[in-house]
């Protein structure tokens, strides 16, 4: 059993007789045991001064205060040990490998400067608003993602098994790239990089290192870089896998690279918070170090005005296209994550008057000013290449996500002065950005499940994450064959992004219509003392939900084409991405059909207790004061 834990119950009473019982409710809250009026909340006006005692009643402007003694068995959760290793544990989460290499990618693609409009609105309309949603959910019922539905909807608590099964899906493909970085950490200890040179093992006839002072060499259609057969022949060996239909051998070297990624995983969140809200102040900092000298490095580069240039010079006729606004409203909500439960889980275990508002604001500030600040990291080099290649910067930068900063960027690192330094720190942030988001990732699954099963796993946390970081592992081997890359292209594409955004959808929904906005303010109103205003509550009930259709919409109608190097993706290859996206998804309808097939009672309360029609059930009467009890299971 858990720790008991005493806490008080303090009920307003009236000094009229009989007036003490019956009537209308208003809001509770329970925290670590104890269950806490909400004194004023419908009616928002101010509040009446109380004073809790542990004696009889006593008079005090109207009022007396009865105070009830009550014995929890509940263990006492756990909570950060300062309030930076909450907002480090947030911003490590946001800010990840997408920042560095989807964010500046999609700028140039979609206008340069002229994207970063739809990019800010759609955060303003729609990201901000998710991120703070989740946050004060997680604070205020410090609960993990799936335990938090018997407070919301009962029904819907198949979001948060979905939510489980997609955190564990990224992490089947999301830590390869680590281990494909950790690669390059550990070949960049020597003198000569070995992407630099033509002459190693792997290399073919068409290997042509071309830069300014080659005046040797010609390049051609067929020609490739020392960087690219490094990272194609040598780190991935993809040519050894004709694709995903034959995906061959498993690669030693990255499976043993992953593993170290793993055990640095498993010490890093194995106690819980308090162990990873220490780990962050490393890996959260660390990435911002390092932007901050490539930066400078790359600006006293020649050339890096012309790549600068390119990044920001806005083509405002591209907003005309939908594929813009598409493109803004995707990347603003992967880049925020929220719907992952790491920010329910995060938030949990803040106190209960954290002012979440202020972290969303100020967490979600900083991503969107990373992703920015990456686009002029990145593309200072890319300039710097257009310059020593002679070519322009849209001929550089033609790859996209991995390929940009394992190839390019990598290139560009080893010709400059110093490379084999700016290698080491490069990869290395690379490789704390991952694990950030994968700390994250796993405590939202770590999270929902004590939560669910306090009792089966409780006391046995650290058996469990290692079942978890084993069960992760042995996911991610099919990503370390020859043909794991297509695989990881293959998870990416299909089998998260449209059903996190589908979860989310119905995230919002179960919230805003179903448990209610007026509710739900309440909550937040008794957390950090003000309501929220009519932008936010116009965002969650009807902004947000058409946000999210809209990228769902535009997903179903314009499916992505999905190429990797030479290798087209045939037509099988998305039916089977669709049903792995399926696979989670399916969750939802598949508890909401338990829930109903279990429930006891008439079918008429069955359908008001599991979608919460009926929701309240009145305790106590107070002139004008209330008392809410959320629905349960």
């Amino acid at each position: 059993m858990g720790t008991t834990s005493d806490s008080n119950i303090t009920f307003p009473l009236s000094d009229k007789g009989g007036e003490g019982v019956g009537g209308e409710e208003e809001g509770t809250q329970k925290e670590n045991g104890r269950l806490m009026l909400a004194d004023g909340v419908a009616d928002r006006g101010p509040k009446t001064p109380q004073r809790t005692t542990s004696g009889p009643s006593v008079p005090l402007g109207g009022l007396r205060t009865l105070v009830v003694q009550q014995t929890s068995l509940e263990r006492p959760r756990e909570t950060w040990s300062k309030k930076m290793d909450f907002l480090l544990s947030v911003i490590g989460y946001a800010v990840d490998l997408g920042n560095v290499w989807r964010f500046p990618y999609i700028c140039y693609q979609n206008g340069g400067g002229a994207f970063l409009l739809p990019y800010l609105l759609m955060a303003v309309f729609g990201g901000v608003p998710l991120f703070y949603m989740e946050l004060a959910l997680g604070q205020f019922h410090r609960s993990g993602c799936i335990s938090i539905w018997k407070h919301i909807c009962p029904i819907f608590k198949g979001i948060g098994f979905a939510i489980c099964i997609i955190a564990l899906y990224i992490a089947f493909y999301y830590n390869t790239i680590m281990a494909w970085a950790l690669y390059y950490l550990l070949s960049s200890f020597q003198p000569t990089l070995p992407w630099t040179t033509c002459t190693n093992s792997w290399n073919t006839h068409n290997c042509n290192r071309y830069m300014s002072s080659d005046h040797n060499v010609s390049w051609s259609n067929s020609s490739t870089s020392p960087a690219e057969e490094f990272y194609t022949r040598h780190v991935l060996q993809v040519h050894r896998s004709p694709g995903l239909h034959q995906l061959g051998s498993v690669s030693w070297q990255l499976a043993l690279c992953l593993l170290f990624i793993f055990i640095i995983v498993y010490f890093s969140i194995w106690k819980g918070v308090k162990t990873s809200g220490k780990v962050v102040w490393v890996t959260a900092t660390f990435p911002y170090l390092v932007l901050v000298v490539l930066l400078i490095r790359g600006a006293t580069l020649p050339g890096a005005w012309r790549g600068v240039v390119f990044y920001l010079k806005p083509d405002w006729e591209k907003l005309l296209s939908p594929g813009v606004w598409i493109d803004a409203a995707a990347q603003i909500f992967f880049s925020l994550g929220p719907g992952f439960g790491v920010l329910l889980a995060f938030a949990s275990y803040n106190p209960f008057h954290n002012n979440c508002y202020k972290d969303a604001l100020v967490t979600s500030s900083v991503n969107c000013l990373t992703s920015f600040l990456s686009g002029f990291v990145i593309f200072t080099v890319l300039g710097y290449m257009a310059e020593m290649r002679q070519q322009s910067v849209d001929a550089v930068a033609k790859d996209a996500g991995p390929s940009l900063l394992f190839i390019i960027y990598a290139e560009a690192i080893a010709n400059m002065p110093a490379a084999t330094f700016f290698a080491i720190i490069f990869f290395l942030m690379i490789i704390m950005l991952g694990l950030d988001s994968t700390f994250a990732g796993l405590e939202g699954v770590i999270t929902a499940m004590l939560d669910e099963f306090p009792h089966v796993l409780a006391k046995r946390r650290e058996w469990f994450v290692f079942g978890l970081v084993c069960v992760c592992y042995l996911g991610a081997l099919s990503t370390l064959t020859y043909g794991g890359a297509f695989v990881v292209k293959l998870f990416e594409e299909y089998a998260t992004g449209p059903a996190v955004i589908t979860v989310v959808l119905l995230e919002v929904i179960a919230v805003s219509w179903f448990y209610g906005t007026k509710r739900f303010c309440n909550d937040i109103q008794l957390m950090l003392g003000f309501y929220p205003g009519c932008f936010w509550r116009t965002c969650w009930v009807a902004i947000c939900p058409c946000f999210l259709l809209f990228i769902i919409i535009s997903f179903l109608a314009f499916p992505p084409e999905v190429k990797l190097f030479h290798y087209k993706y045939p037509q099988w290859t998305t039916v089977l991405g669709y049903c792995i996206g399926v696979s989670s998804f399916i969750c939802v309808p598949a508890y909401m059909f338990y829930h109903l097939l279990n429930a006891k009672g008439t079918f008429k309360q069955v359908l008001e207790n599991s979608w919460c029609l009926s929701r309240f059930i009145s305790v106590i009467s107070v002139p004008k004061r209330m008392l809410i009890l959320p629905c349960r299971n």
